[in-house]
């Protein structure tokens, strides 16, 4: 195998995800690609529930993007790949991804889908892609990846709450636009289902606009808590 990937996942209180979402990735780790997940002091049984899914349960401080610098740390593959805990893809988004990078792609991301059947929120997926795509911007939930020496090179995800998934797309594109590969990767609807549709999409609107305006992370953080 010519390319290696990690696979880095950062994690809090995600007992009832981590399990599925590790479980689907184990084909990975017979092919060479290891996983890491970074665990930001779990109060439930994620870390348990993680033991024997992964080559590497750690536990970093608090916060996203320390986590998942956390993880870079650790990592061997010369791709990182950042997946949320709530995350499933399908067998051919590896392949797809290494290609990608055979190619040429500094980074990149994929098309997502949310798992829901409300008709809404497949708009919403489809709305996130297509802004991705027309932006050449990615967020979390769309499993950034990226060469790990140009993330190195770049000092890695910013040390802030929130928004380093947008701050550290804005750097990347500055070097080349993203791969935007269709996968998709299905991500949870639990936020959207529990919190309402239009009060989410209103809160994650808001919080961007913000964020373009200035306003620090540290208090975006405390708007979407």
């Amino acid at each position: 195998m010519s390319l290696r990937l990690s696979i880095i996942i950062p994690t809090l209180n995600e007992a009832g995800q981590i399990s599925a979402t590790l479980q689907a990735l184990q084909f990975a780790r017979d092919q060479g690609h290891e996983v890491i997940v970074v665990d930001g002091g779990s109060d439930d049984e994620t870390p348990g529930r993680c033991a024997g899914l992964a080559d590497h349960i750690v536990t970093a401080e608090r916060g996203r993007a320390r986590q998942m610098n956390a993880g870079a740390k650790l990592a061997q593959g010369q791709i990182l790949w950042f997946l949320h805990a709530d995350t499933r893809m399908a067998r051919s988004a590896v392949t797809e991804l290494l290609q990608a990078v055979a190619e040429g792609a500094l980074w990149g991301r994929f098309d997502v889908r949310l798992d829901s059947r409300l008709a809404m929120l497949r708009l919403v997926g489809f709305m996130m892609n297509r802004r991705s795509r027309l932006t050449g911007m990615a967020t979390g939930d769309q499993g950034i990846f990226v060469q790990r020496a140009r993330f190195e090179a770049m000092g890695g995800f910013a040390d802030i709450p929130l928004m380093e998934d947008i701050e550290i797309s804005q750097r990347l594109r500055r070097l080349a636009p993203p791969a935007c590969l269709t996968g998709p990767l299905v991500t949870s609807a639990r936020r959207w289902e529990q919190h309402g549709v239009w009060r989410t999409i209103g809160l994650m609107w808001s919080l961007r606009f913000a964020y373009w305006r200035g306003v620090d992370p540290h208090t975006l953080a405390g708007r979407y808590r």
